[in-house]
């Protein structure tokens, strides 16, 4: 137990009252763990040290489409597309780590097919995965608990019809 804590919001935004425990929560310095689902709702809390696996727990509880490990790959897939970009464009990668809906998801695409050949698709879809949309969902899940972020651009919709599962891990094969 690190402590107990109240998460609150107000016009100026969400901020911690610590109750219990160090002087400021460990998962301030580190916003990416700052899982206050809710925080314009007071709610007392007594955190763990949360891994991105209790995260996931959380996400599926209330969103239970897609399996553990489509987060797993998601996460991973997009340090895979961040490393890509830099090779190909390290200019732009130096001023920001962001990519976009559309070069996430053919960044997840080449991850898939590089983890998974052939099976890539079988995979995606056990894991409740069949469209680039379903990518945007997770990544947005991933937002709403603050493990991922967005620019003021970024929206759902990037992730829709980048390309067909068909096109992308049968064809090639």
């Amino acid at each position: 137990i690190l402590g107990v804590f109240a998460l609150n919001s107000d016009r100026s935004g969400p901020w911690v009252e610590v109750l219990a425990g160090p002087a400021r929560p460990p998962w301030v310095e580190k916003p990416q763990l700052w899982v206050a689902r809710r925080p314009e709702t007071r709610l007392l809390a007594i955190m763990a040290d949360l891994d991105v696996n209790a995260i996931i727990a959380l996400i599926r509880k209330e969103d239970d489409r897609f399996e553990r490990q489509a987060y797993l790959f998601v996460r991973d897939g997009l340090e895979h597309a961040v490393k890509e970009l830099k090779k190909r464009d390290s200019a732009r990668a130096k001023l920001s780590r962001h990519v976009t809906g559309r070069e996430l998801s053919e960044g997840l695409r080449d991850y898939a097919l590089e983890q998974y050949g052939p099976l890539a698709k079988t995979v995606l879809n056990a894991w409740g995965v069949h469209e680039t949309i379903h990518f945007g969902d997770i990544v947005y899940n991933f937002i709403e608990y603050n493990v991922f972020s967005k620019t003021e651009s970024d929206r759902r919709e990037d992730f829709a019809d980048v390309f067909t599962f068909e096109d992308a891990f049968v064809a090639p094969y």
